[in-house]
């Protein structure tokens, strides 16, 4: 039986190298790469295309929500299981919109790991038992709700990708390098989201983001 291959996308060595660590007791899972921001996520998943990612929420460059909506237009079969330490319902909301196929939080035990890893890559959804019934009745009952009403649904899926570069403080330059676009498109974006958003000064950009969770 082959083994299931996973990536590891989370920004703390240690907690990377204690995941694979643990993993490696498991006869059926194996650890083939490692990613220390969404960038690197999104690249070592085209390079070594894993069957399960495990993607943390909170990283440099691209964060896992980013990092997610770009992988499931590249790799859309990629089973991605978010593993965070953030119970926020918007969060697993929003990366259950994003197409992930499970939520789990650090404070798990490891059988809860590998047990998810095993559920996600038989094609099955996996929410960590503490927050699985509150946060299906909240999609379930207001995601059409929170669409409409949160603005930061307006914004297109880079447009998300390019709002938290800025608020992370990085230039229209870095943005463009990092996402390999244009500066002038990179512009674009930036008064596309000021217009949807109704905000236009850095300042009160990097509020937003704060208050969405989108940086920390």
């Amino acid at each position: 039986m082959s083994k299931i291959r996973v990536l590891i996308a989370d920004d703390h060595a240690l907690v990377r190298e204690g995941i694979a660590a643990f993993l490696k007791l498991c006869s059926d899972i194996e650890v083939i790469a490692e990613a220390s921001d969404g960038i690197a996520a999104i690249e070592n998943a085209k390079r070594f295309k894993p069957d399960v990612m495990l993607m943390d929420i909170a990283m440099p460059r691209l964060g896992g929500l980013e990092a997610t909506i770009e992988l499931k237009k590249v790799i859309p079969d990629l089973k991605i299981l978010v593993l965070t330490q953030y119970d926020d319902k918007e969060y697993v909301s929003r990366f259950l919109k994003a197409g992930v196929s499970g939520y789990l939080l650090k404070q798990a035990v490891g059988s809860d790991l590998t047990s998810a890893i095993r559920a996600v890559n038989r094609g099955e959804t996996y929410l960590y038992s503490s927050i699985a019934s509150e946060v299906v009745a909240s999609y379930l009952g207001r995601e059409k709700r929170l669409s409409v009403e949160d603005p930061y649904e307006k914004l297109t899926d880079r447009e998300k990708q390019v709002l938290k570069l800025l608020a992370d403080g990085h230039t229209h330059k870095e943005i463009a390098n990092i996402l390999i676009i244009s500066v002038k498109t990179v512009i674009a974006h930036h008064s596309n989201i000021s217009e949807k958003l109704n905000i236009h000064n850095r300042s009160a950009l990097v509020k937003f983001a704060m208050q969405k969770g989108i940086i920390k």
